[in-house]
């Protein structure tokens, strides 16, 4: 089966996870109506083949759930993917092995960074079609307009590809558009991003910054791009590590630039430093409308390219659930041994998906000195990039289930006094599109101690915890089984017991 959109379409259609939808569905709103209800019930994907206004059909909630972004990394299960962030964690910051399995460990991540190096197409299928100048016309694309606020269509899921005009090399990131013209589209950015450093040293230079953007690509690729990578690392390698085989790349027509081979479309531009337009509003991440950006980067598109009849592959953002949001669960998992490695008391960790996936996080740490807690809290905030705009960060022992929000909430109530046990740290920098926060791209971070106290930290002495006897717990274990109680599930209880569903 390829490794590209088409196969991964495929795969999902053998195992009943993708609908056809034949009826005539309307890209402004509906269409993200449709996915959005779909995607609540943690419903199959979606392929609309008749789209008012477009010949292109359109391909929605292709990622949403956990168990399909696990497929798309060649992985069974979450539990699976921290193998894969083991073999990234010792490619993240080589260290000299000490012993012998660490260096076959090392040297099996080498080999597989081999395999993984990209390759050339030379008669790339995202080049069948060659649109140019005049040609040019993104308003003939299916883009979604997905909240009636929203200013103007919108492209959500497509992989901005850039270069270091001083090394060469290249960044890929997935960052919104929102259409302007016939031939151009402003890019909403965080400044601490790839892109935005490409620009602003093509600023330097007074040069234009080539743009391309890829469309419809494999979705590994799109997992790739939202991976914590050090700065001089490209995602293609990385996407090559994840499906074992390098990424095929094609030349563009009119850029210095690269792009998967296999992509269904390619829109290629410049950004002209200084040119800006409008943009905005637009529904994000945090469940409401974005401000508007009076001085968006503007990208100018000379050039698209596509496959014989493309497949529009799109997404949305609004309050969670959303596809985003099963893309950071799973990615949680890959996190977590390159975290570890930067942070060793770190046992485990969590990103909320109400939190937004990174607005809070629950760690846990094997504690055995005072204070060590915070030091984990701060380490946290600057391990990996990702973490820059946690406004959260919540510490507890390593015997709490992380992922349980009544042991979280437990240890909090039961452990934290907030004069003692919480510290913020004010005025950092932050996420601008956080509008909580007094100043755009200023804001504070809260860290919550709620670990067993040792001395200094307190001179009160703890009380036991309490624990079921042994032998009392063994002897019901037995019981259990023998009375027939054995195959009693959650599923049995009333969700109403305690007030809440507990399944």
């Amino acid at each position: 089966m390829p490794r590209d959109l088409r196969g991964f379409i495929e795969l999902l259609e053998q195992r009943g996870q993708l609908r056809r939808i034949k009826t005539l569905v309307d890209p402004d709103l509906e269409i993200a109506e449709i996915a959005n209800r779909m995607l609540q019930a943690g419903g199959p994907a979606l392929l609309f083949e008749n789209v008012k206004g477009s010949t292109q059909p359109v391909l929605v909630n292709l990622l949403g759930t956990v168990e399909r972004v696990c497929w798309a990394l060649n992985m069974d299960k979450p539990e699976d993917l921290e193998g894969l962030g083991k073999k990234l964690a010792l490619l993240y910051q080589p260290r000299p092995p000490k012993k012998l399995s660490q260096a076959i460990d090392l040297g099996k991540a080498l080999f597989d960074v081999l395999k993984a190096k990209p390759d050339r197409d030379l008669f790339p299928v995202c080049q069948q079609v060659v649109l140019k100048g005049d040609q040019v016309d993104l308003t003939q694309l299916p883009l979604l307009r997905v909240y009636p606020g929203d200013a103007n269509k919108v492209v959500t899921l497509g992989l901005m590809i850039t270069k270091d005009c001083e090394t060469g090399i290249p960044n890929v990131g997935v960052y919104r558009l929102q259409l302007q013209s016939q031939n151009s589209m402003t890019v909403q950015w965080l400044s601490i991003r790839g892109a935005t450093r490409h620009l602003r040293k093509a600023a330097e230079r007074g040069q234009k910054l080539e743009v391309a953007i890829a469309l419809g690509v494999d979705p590994l690729i799109i997992l790739a791009a939202a991976t914590p990578l050090p700065l001089d690392l490209s995602e293609w390698l990385f996407a090559g590590i994840y499906g074992g085989t390098g990424v095929h790349l094609a030349k563009c027509k009119t850029l210095n630039l690269e792009v998967p081979a296999d992509a269904e479309m390619i829109l290629e531009g410049t950004i002209t430093p200084g040119e800006t337009a409008v943009d905005g509003p637009a529904g994000d991440h945090m469940g409401f409308y974005g401000g508007v950006n009076e001085a968006a980067p503007l990208i100018r598109f000379h050039c698209v390219t596509h496959r014989k009849d493309p497949i529009y592959l799109t997404t949305f953002s609004g309050r969670p659930p959303k596809e985003d949001a099963m893309m950071a669960l799973a990615l949680n998992r890959i996190y977590t041994p390159i975290l570890r490695q930067q942070v060793p008391e770190i046992v485990d960790f969590f990103l909320p998906m109400e939190t937004l996936s990174y607005k809070a996080a629950v760690i846990s740490i094997d504690k055995s000195y005072p204070g060590q807690a915070r030091r984990a809290a701060l380490a946290f905030w600057s391990a990996l990039p990702q973490f820059n705009y946690t406004k959260f960060v919540v510490v507890v022992d390593k015997d709490i289930n992380i992922r349980d929000p009544r042991q979280v909430v437990w240890s909090i109530a039961s452990k934290v006094d907030p004069a003692r046990d919480v510290f913020i740290l004010p005025d950092t920098p932050f996420d601008s599109l956080d509008f909580a926060t007094e100043k755009a791209g200023l804001g504070g971070r809260m860290g919550i101690d709620a670990t067993t106290k040792v001395y200094p930290e307190t001179d009160r002495v703890w009380n036991e915890p309490l624990e079921s006897d042994p032998e009392t717990a063994a002897l019901v274990e037995r019981r259990w089984a023998e009375y027939g109680l054995a195959d009693l599930s959650l599923g049995e209880v009333d969700p109403n017991l305690f007030g809440y569903d507990i399944r």
